[in-house]
């Protein structure tokens, strides 16, 4: 049931994350309006208001929450009715990259919107649990009079003024995420190619994963400090990873996923640093037309 104490919100776009975060405004009693372009998946949501255009969304409410598919497509609905965002506080949970979150929250202010850009550290299923969070930059003004509505979908996180930095976050630890995927991933090919099954790898991997985790605190610490030369790491040198390759190869699977990191870090050893730390690749990808 609507809380008529909760100000209205407007959602654009209806697919499997936009229709959890619609989910997660009803349930703790927000007035909803929604639009999408196949209006049956609108219509389909329990507690809301089905808008017959953006504009009429965009109406009936002072926040209007953008989720669809690309920067192209929140240009594509909103474009056409711009007129409609004066005065209106403007969430987008669109993916974009952190220069487009820029330019929307530019072309959002041209048009008399405030805008705050969010990125989702979440599935659908995990929106409005404990594991779910969601990054937020642009408005600080929208993020804290917004933080009702922003809470009903998982933690939420100020990045500051700067519109990209929340889409630069989320970009990053999702970076981080499919390489450590795609080596499970390599890990699972090379063991599967002698009959191990998956699962049972996965079982092995998890564990350690876990177990040498606590390492990115260590080697942050190293990457701000500047010095790979401190005592107690790993060298470069020990980091080669040749007998993975081979061991690959010889299980005939691709190698590409550990060829990366091998390029990465012969770049450095190429340039004298083989006595450093592994955490030096980072030098390797920080200047990537510059070995040292």
């Amino acid at each position: 049931m609507n809380n008529p104490r909760l100000s209205p919100v407007s959602f654009l776009g209806v697919g499997e994350m936009g229709a959890a975060l619609i989910r997660a405004a009803t349930v703790a009693g927000f007035p909803v309006t929604v639009w999408n372009r196949d209006r049956a998946k609108a219509a389909a949501l329990e507690a809301v208001t089905v808008a017959d255009s953006p504009i009429d969304a965009m109406a009936a409410a002072p926040t209007v929450v953008v989720c669809l598919f690309d920067i192209a497509s929140v240009h594509e609905v909103l474009d056409p009715v711009l007129d409609g965002l004066d005065g209106r506080r403007l969430v987008n949970l669109t993916t974009t990259s952190p220069d487009g979150a820029r330019e929307l929250a530019a072309w959002a202010a041209a048009a008399g919107a405030e805008y705050l850009d969010g990125g989702i550290m979440a599935t659908p299923p995990m929106i409005g649990t404990p594991h779910s969070s969601v990054l937020y930059s642009g408005s600080r003004e929208v993020f804290d009079d917004s933080r009702q509505l922003l809470e009903t979908w998982g933690a939420a996180e100020y990045f500051g003024d700067d519109a990209g930095m929340a889409s630069m976050y989320d970009l990053a630890l999702l970076s981080s995420m499919y390489v450590m995927f795609a080596g499970f991933f390599h890990g699972a090919a090379m063991v599967g190619a002698a009959g191990v099954p998956a699962k049972e790898f996965a079982t092995r991997a998890v564990s350690w994963l876990q177990a040498v985790l606590p390492s990115l605190g260590e080697y942050a610490s190293i990457i701000d400090v500047g010095d790979y030369s401190l005592p107690g790491q790993q060298s470069l040198n020990f980091s080669d990873l040749t007998d993975i390759l081979d061991a690959s190869r010889q299980q005939g699977i691709s190698t590409e996923v550990v060829d990366v990191v091998q390029r990465l870090i012969h770049r450095q050893i190429d340039a004298g640093h083989g006595r450093d730390g592994f955490a030096r690749v980072i030098e390797s990808i920080k200047h990537p037309e510059v070995a040292a």
